[in-house]
């Protein structure tokens, strides 16, 4: 129970009574941790991805926990749920699908159609999402609040579907959760926020190449099969 308290209480202090709470360090720490374990295609990254949800999620509802920064980002916090939720999904189908090499899933391009979609209900889930919040007593710009939100929700859902774009989805929530963040005083999670926009840059490039070379294998074997494929007609 003593560490249970500590945990709650304890924080860092830094000249000018600025502070960072040890529960946003060690949430993002394994939100971090998630996210490598989703770039090396492993099961273990969703589990460890609930333990920080869980950590945020008493960190973003500041008046609820009695942290000492009272600023409630509701999206941030309803965003922690919505991962617990989809994270409990994603690690069943990547155990169910992992294959004798330890991966759990294939990368795949989600498809023009599939874009597009994502495209829509992003914006549309922002625009939607917003009155409630604001409503809700969030924190402004609500807007942004609205965007990490709808964006978190579509990338947890493209990792577990194994689409490679869930990555550059990764990196629009960044891009506007940093100044809301910071805005908001949660200093821990917008830095962390600017290294994740790095490392999902990475991830994205990390599955294309992972999917790129699966393609050239499946063609490589298809020309094996049929020594047909890849011969240039005469004419």
């Amino acid at each position: 129970m003593g560490v249970i308290e500590w945990l709650f209480n304890a924080k860092i202090e830094f000249a000018g009574g600025q502070f960072l709470l040890w529960r946003e360090v060690v949430g993002n720490v394994f939100g971090l941790l998630s996210a490598l374990g989703g770039m090396r295609r492993k099961v273990w990254a969703w589990p460890i991805g609930i333990i920080g949800n869980l950590l945020l999620l008493t960190v973003f509802l500041g008046s609820v926990f009695g942290t000492p920064n009272p600023v409630d980002l509701l999206g941030q916090a309803g965003r922690q749920v919505m991962f617990i939720v989809t994270s409990i999904y994603g690690w069943w189908r990547w155990h169910s699908a992992r294959t004798g090499g330890g991966t759990a899933v294939e990368p795949r391009w989600a498809g023009w159609g599939t874009r597009a979609l994502l495209v829509v209900v992003l914006v549309g889930g922002t625009a939607a999402l917003t009155p409630l919040f604001r409503a809700l007593g969030s924190y402004e710009p609500v807007w942004a609040d609205a965007w990490i939100f709808m964006g978190s929700l579509l990338a947890t859902f493209g990792m577990a579907k194994g689409w490679v774009e869930f990555w550059l989805i990764w990196v629009a929530v960044d891009v506007v959760g940093v100044p809301l963040l910071f805005s908001a005083g949660y200093y821990a999670s917008g830095l962390m926020y600017v290294f994740y926009g790095l490392f999902t840059l990475t991830g994205f490039f990390v599955w294309w190449r992972v999917r790129t070379r699966e393609d050239r294998a499946v063609t490589v074997e298809t020309a094996h099969l049929d020594p047909t494929v890849g011969r240039r007609r005469r004419p």
